[in-house]
């Protein structure tokens, strides 16, 4: 249990960089132009999520789970920020 809660929020991390992508694949906002960035992005999220579970397979959970919180912390972070903002309705001006 402990390993799979960061790597279920490292996979949802994961999940919503593809959905992007695809998005963007859609309606023409991901080009040429900008393929390395996205390459860069999605090879990264893919390869700390799937890093964490070879790691896990491999008999170092504790190891994967550090690497899955890479993703995960800052996708909790993100959450929590967007919550706070839809909760408190600031004024930006």
């Amino acid at each position: 249990m402990r390993f799979w809660i960061p790597w279920v929020l490292a996979a949802l991390v994961t999940s919503v960089a593809y959905l992007f992508f695809f998005i963007g694949l859609g309606d023409g906002t991901v080009s040429s132009f900008n393929a390395g960035i996205w390459a860069l992005l999605l090879l990264g999220t893919g390869g700390v999520t799937g890093g964490s579970l070879i790691l896990k397979r491999a008999g170092r959970p504790g190891l994967g789970a550090l690497l899955a919180l890479v993703l995960a912390l800052p996708g909790v972070l993100a959450v929590l920020f967007f919550l706070l903002i839809l909760v408190s309705n600031p004024r930006w001006n």
